[in-house]
Protein backbone atom coordinates (compact mmCIF):
# COMPACT_ATOMS: atom_id res chain seq x y z
CA UNK A 1 0.00 0.00 0.00
CA UNK A 2 1.08 3.22 -1.15
CA UNK A 3 0.88 6.38 1.27
CA UNK A 4 1.13 10.04 1.04
CA UNK A 5 0.60 12.42 3.96
CA UNK A 6 -0.14 16.07 4.47
CA UNK A 7 0.43 18.09 7.68
CA UNK A 8 -0.60 21.63 8.88
CA UNK A 9 -2.09 22.41 13.08
CA UNK A 10 -5.13 24.30 14.05
CA UNK A 11 -5.55 26.50 17.48
CA UNK A 12 -9.09 26.05 19.09
CA UNK A 13 -10.67 26.45 22.34
CA UNK A 14 -13.32 24.61 23.73
CA UNK A 15 -14.92 22.91 26.83
CA UNK A 16 -16.41 19.18 27.84
CA UNK A 17 -19.68 18.19 29.86
CA UNK A 18 -19.15 15.22 32.66
CA UNK A 19 -17.24 14.55 36.02
CA UNK A 20 -14.90 12.63 33.88
CA UNK A 21 -13.46 15.19 32.73
CA UNK A 22 -12.06 17.08 36.04
CA UNK A 23 -10.26 20.75 35.15
CA UNK A 24 -11.16 20.57 31.10
CA UNK A 25 -14.94 20.96 32.09
CA UNK A 26 -13.86 24.79 31.87
CA UNK A 27 -13.48 26.64 29.06
CA UNK A 28 -9.31 25.69 27.89
CA UNK A 29 -7.39 26.03 24.68
CA UNK A 30 -5.63 23.00 22.49
CA UNK A 31 -3.18 23.21 19.36
CA UNK A 32 -3.45 20.11 17.40
CA UNK A 33 -1.10 18.95 14.71
CA UNK A 34 -2.74 17.52 12.09
CA UNK A 35 -1.60 14.77 9.93
CA UNK A 36 -3.86 12.83 7.21
CA UNK A 37 -2.81 9.96 5.43
CA UNK A 38 -4.07 8.98 2.01
CA UNK A 39 -3.40 5.82 0.75
CA UNK A 40 -3.55 3.79 -2.62
CA UNK A 41 -2.49 -0.09 -3.72
CA UNK A 42 -1.26 1.22 -7.08
CA UNK A 43 0.49 4.41 -7.90
CA UNK A 44 -1.51 6.71 -10.67
CA UNK A 45 0.25 6.93 -14.07
CA UNK A 46 2.24 9.59 -12.58
CA UNK A 47 3.76 8.02 -9.95
CA UNK A 48 1.47 9.66 -7.28
CA UNK A 49 -1.08 8.70 -4.86
CA UNK A 50 -2.49 12.01 -5.03
CA UNK A 51 -1.85 15.82 -5.72
CA UNK A 52 0.35 16.79 -2.97
CA UNK A 53 -0.60 20.39 -3.33
CA UNK A 54 -3.73 20.17 -3.50
CA UNK A 55 -4.50 17.63 -0.41
CA UNK A 56 -2.46 20.35 1.71
CA UNK A 57 -4.94 23.02 0.04
CA UNK A 58 -7.64 20.53 0.81
CA UNK A 59 -6.67 20.04 4.70
CA UNK A 60 -5.96 23.55 5.15
CA UNK A 61 -9.87 24.52 4.14
CA UNK A 62 -10.96 22.20 6.16
CA UNK A 63 -8.89 23.26 9.46
CA UNK A 64 -10.23 26.96 8.56
CA UNK A 65 -13.69 26.01 9.66
CA UNK A 66 -11.85 25.16 13.49
CA UNK A 67 -9.22 27.10 13.99
CA UNK A 68 -9.32 30.01 16.10
CA UNK A 69 -12.65 28.99 17.29
CA UNK A 70 -14.13 28.47 20.13
CA UNK A 71 -15.87 24.48 19.01
CA UNK A 72 -18.70 24.90 21.64
CA UNK A 73 -19.84 28.07 19.53
CA UNK A 74 -19.96 26.25 15.95
CA UNK A 75 -23.37 24.93 15.14
CA UNK A 76 -22.34 21.83 13.59
CA UNK A 77 -20.87 20.48 17.04
CA UNK A 78 -22.96 21.62 19.17
CA UNK A 79 -23.78 19.65 22.59
CA UNK A 80 -20.93 17.44 21.30
CA UNK A 81 -17.29 16.44 23.52
CA UNK A 82 -15.39 17.73 20.95
CA UNK A 83 -12.49 15.43 22.62
CA UNK A 84 -8.97 14.87 20.22
CA UNK A 85 -10.61 11.20 19.14
CA UNK A 86 -13.99 12.53 18.19
CA UNK A 87 -11.99 15.96 16.06
CA UNK A 88 -10.20 12.96 14.31
CA UNK A 89 -13.43 11.58 12.93
CA UNK A 90 -15.09 14.96 12.31
CA UNK A 91 -12.18 15.97 10.45
CA UNK A 92 -11.60 12.73 8.30
CA UNK A 93 -15.54 12.94 7.53
CA UNK A 94 -15.31 16.36 6.12
CA UNK A 95 -11.90 15.53 4.20
CA UNK A 96 -13.59 12.26 2.81
CA UNK A 97 -16.26 14.70 1.46
CA UNK A 98 -14.18 16.06 -0.63
CA UNK A 99 -11.74 13.46 -1.71
CA UNK A 100 -14.86 12.43 -3.05
CA UNK A 101 -15.25 14.86 -5.10
CA UNK A 102 -11.74 14.61 -6.79
CA UNK A 103 -10.19 17.60 -4.80
CA UNK A 104 -6.81 16.01 -4.55
CA UNK A 105 -6.77 15.49 -8.06
CA UNK A 106 -7.84 13.90 -10.80
CA UNK A 107 -8.40 10.49 -11.25
CA UNK A 108 -8.43 9.72 -7.37
CA UNK A 109 -12.10 9.65 -6.22
CA UNK A 110 -13.30 6.56 -6.02
CA UNK A 111 -9.34 5.13 -6.68
CA UNK A 112 -8.16 6.22 -3.25
CA UNK A 113 -8.74 3.28 -1.15
CA UNK A 114 -8.35 5.02 2.60
CA UNK A 115 -7.44 7.76 4.92
CA UNK A 116 -6.12 8.15 8.50
CA UNK A 117 -6.22 11.74 10.41
CA UNK A 118 -4.08 12.05 13.16
CA UNK A 119 -4.53 14.53 15.86
CA UNK A 120 -1.22 15.38 18.18
CA UNK A 121 -2.50 17.17 21.06
CA UNK A 122 1.31 17.20 22.86
CA UNK A 123 4.63 14.82 22.28
CA UNK A 124 3.59 11.86 23.96
CA UNK A 125 -0.56 12.19 23.34
CA UNK A 126 -2.60 11.77 19.91
CA UNK A 127 -5.76 10.16 18.71
CA UNK A 128 -6.66 9.17 15.16
CA UNK A 129 -9.43 8.24 13.11
CA UNK A 130 -8.78 6.05 10.06
CA UNK A 131 -11.31 4.33 7.80
CA UNK A 132 -12.47 3.33 3.90
CA UNK A 133 -12.60 6.09 0.73
CA UNK A 134 -14.65 3.92 -0.73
Amino acid sequence: MYALAVSDHIMIAHSFRGEVFGPAQKLHGATYGVEVEFRRAELDEHGLVCDIGLALQVLKEVLAGFNYHNLDDLPDLAGRNTTTEFMAGEIFRRMKSRVAQGAVGPGTAGVLESMRVVLRESPVAWASFEGSLR
